[in-house]
């Protein structure tokens, strides 16, 4: 019996659970011990997931109960000129996904935004955000508390960056409601997305504040952060990287690249994105940035839970003399190229195609790039969805990709 097989068959037993493997074997053998045991439990071949190429202690840091990896077909787009604060020159952006027809879509704005020039992208802020929630007595208490923040936030830095030799402490902003007091920290975070970063800093300044006010902590994160769900304070204050993306195409192009006219595809922004949107409640003005987002976050390592953020973004689309100046504005782009998924070697790969795996040189740098990177990406995929929906040409795209 391999080391494999004994420890599926202690677990089987009941002697070991799952989590505990690793305590008893290298990575490698405790994911084929789980593969094994599943296989036998669901009488599923688990050959496909079991066929990875990357060492499976390097992922220990990324996932739990390993079994395998799971992999998805990745395209690539470009080359898309860029001329941003970081990001500069040509770019081939991977996309990773299972949506027929995406890659070619986004290709074609690509195509288009390289023949009008290459599209101009600017990080406009940067901030990850921490927003724990504090239990006061009263309206008045609450008060205190927050005044007395104001007034020493470089106390609560000295704190937060105690913990880290990366992130900085740029504001924390007090909200009341009622006997609740939030607090929310944003950091600069350089190159890291810097989630688990900006929580450890958080908790060290939470001790601060407990001590010197009447304020208790109840929950690290109250989630006026706000973390991967759909919220209105990120659209307004930004987290992670806010960064806009546009490009002025002539007349002619939209004709000869798009099959459509400018007047044709501002219509259909101004009245499926800004319109509908608004009728939709919805906090995306967007026609399907989420798509280049997701597809860029898989291929490059980043929290994929985090496109719940990152399509927090508004289109605009304006018909002018010279041309269709089209933008996209992402609010809440959280990417980093140090840590998480972007030390893996597929993702890593990712970013080494856009050129910006690892830190920057000046730190944040590599992370402004890819922001930039992407939300040009992302302006690209507005432009050819909306030049299809204007020519009516959206069904028989997908009909003619077989897909």
């Amino acid at each position: 019996m391999t080391d494999a097989e004994e420890l599926a068959a202690r677990v089987r037993d009941g002697e070991l659970r799952l989590y505990e493997l690793e305590e008893h074997a290298d990575a490698e053998t405790a994911a084929t011990a789980r593969r094994r045991l599943l296989a036998e439990e669901t009488g599923v071949d688990l050959e496909s997931i079991g066929d990875y190429t990357f060492e499976a202690a390097d992922a220990e840091p990324n996932v739990e109960n390993m079994i395998g990896a799971a992999q998805l077909p990745m395209g690539v787009v470009g080359p898309l000129p860029v001329d941003g604060s970081a990001a500069d020159g040509e770019h081939y952006l991977p996309l990773a996904t299972t949506e027929g027809a995406l890659v070619a879509s986004v290709n074609r704005g690509v195509s288009t935004i390289r023949r009008a020039g290459g599209a101009t992208a600017r990080v406009l802020k940067s901030g990850m955000t921490r927003a724990p929630v504090f239990r006061v007595e009263d309206v008045a208490a609450a008060g205190e508390v927050s005044a007395w923040v104001r007034e020493h936030v470089e106390d609560l830095a000295e704190a937060a960056e105690a913990t880290t030799g990366h992130g900085e402490l740029q504001d924390v902003t007090p909200y009341v409601v009622g006997d609740n007091v939030f607090l929310r920290f944003s950091y600069d975070t350089k190159d890291a997305m810097g989630m688990n970063m900006a929580t450890i800093a958080t908790e060290a300044a939470c001790e601060i504040v407990e001590r010197e006010t009447p304020a208790e902590l109840v929950a690290l994160s109250g989630n006026l952060c706000s973390d991967k769900k759909p919220a209105a304070i990120n659209a307004v204050e930004g987290r992670g990287r806010t960064v806009a993306a546009d490009v002025l195409i002539p007349h002619e192009q939209v004709e000869e690249r798009l099959g459509t006219t400018t007047e044709a595809i501002a219509e259909a922004n101004t009245r499926k994105n800004l319109v509908g949107s608004a009728k939709a409640g919805a906090l995306g003005f967007n026609a399907h940035a989420a798509n280049v987002v997701a597809a860029a976050f898989l291929a490059t390592g980043q929290d994929a839970a985090q496109v719940v953020e990152g399509a927090n973004a508004i289109t605009t689309v304006d018909a002018r003399e010279d041309g269709l100046y089209a933008s996209v504005t992402l609010a809440s782009l959280e990417v980093g190229t140090v840590g998480g998924g972007t030390s893996l070697p597929t993702q890593a790969e990712g970013l080494d195609v856009l050129g910006y795996a690892g830190g920057g040189d000046p730190a944040g740098s590599n992370a402004d790039a890819l922001a930039e990177v992407i939300a040009a990406g992302a302006l690209a995929g507005e432009l050819s969805l909306l030049a299809a929906l204007s020519s009516r040409h959206l069904s028989s795209a997908h009909e003619d990709l077989g897909r």
